[in-house]
């Protein structure tokens, strides 16, 4: 963690725990060192910082590019390690700084519905994180994030009270789909991104 890193992690922790008092549950099923992509619902702008107060070691976060445009917060945001992407999420770019990160052994925060739900629902995943943990070959580890949508969802301006709940799973490896991906046609490849995408889903809905 860079010292600017590290303000803001306790920052974060002091605000979730005096604030919304958020109970963190099984966060020893993150691995504290090498590749790992943590994968959470996503329901409030809160979710990020939220998740990276809850980890005990760094975590790369996806911001929109234009942001590192802007003087002062593209400074900040980069010593938050965050990964410029453009406005769909992805990209060649976006998706080689990932897979530069994790490559690297980092952490990384990626959201399979690709945008904040809009009633509190979880929605259907995206495939292009199952296409990040075919070529990255790191393991998942689904996170479910309760309370963050009633306290500030997309229908408030403001944040509101309430109290967080942070639910790690067990890491998910997908390796007999890693197999099968190496050697099968451009069809079934399609079907195993989202495959894995659905899976992480359903894991992430369990907790």
């Amino acid at each position: 963690m860079t010292w600017t890193y590290r303000i803001a992690w306790w920052l974060s922790r002091l605000a979730s725990r005096g604030i919304y008092r958020t109970q963190v549950k099984h966060v020893e099923h993150i691995p504290l060192v090498g590749p790992v992509i943590l994968a959470s619902n996503h329901a409030s702008l809160a979710d990020p910082p939220l998740i990276g107060g809850s980890v005990p070691r760094a975590v790369n976060f996806l911001a929109r590019d234009t942001l590192f445009q802007i003087p002062i917060l593209g400074w900040y945001i980069r010593k938050l390690n965050a990964v410029p992407v453009n406005r769909d999420g992805g990209g060649g770019a976006g998706l080689k700084a990932i897979l530069d990160r994790l490559h690297n052994g980092a952490a990384i925060l990626l959201f399979p519905e690709g945008t904040r739900t809009h009633d509190g629902r979880l929605k259907p995943a995206r495939s292009g994180i199952g296409l990040t943990v075919i070529k990255s070959g790191a393991p998942v580890v689904p996170i479910r994030l309760h309370g963050t949508f009633e306290a500030w969802g997309r229908h408030q301006r403001f944040p509101g009270r309430g109290r967080f709940q942070v639910v790690v799973g067990k890491p998910l490896y997908f390796e007999s789909l890693r197999a099968e991906a190496k050697t099968c046609d451009k069809d079934r490849l399609k079907a195993i991104y989202q495959e894995i995408a659905d899976t992480i889903m359903e894991r992430i809905a369990e907790l």
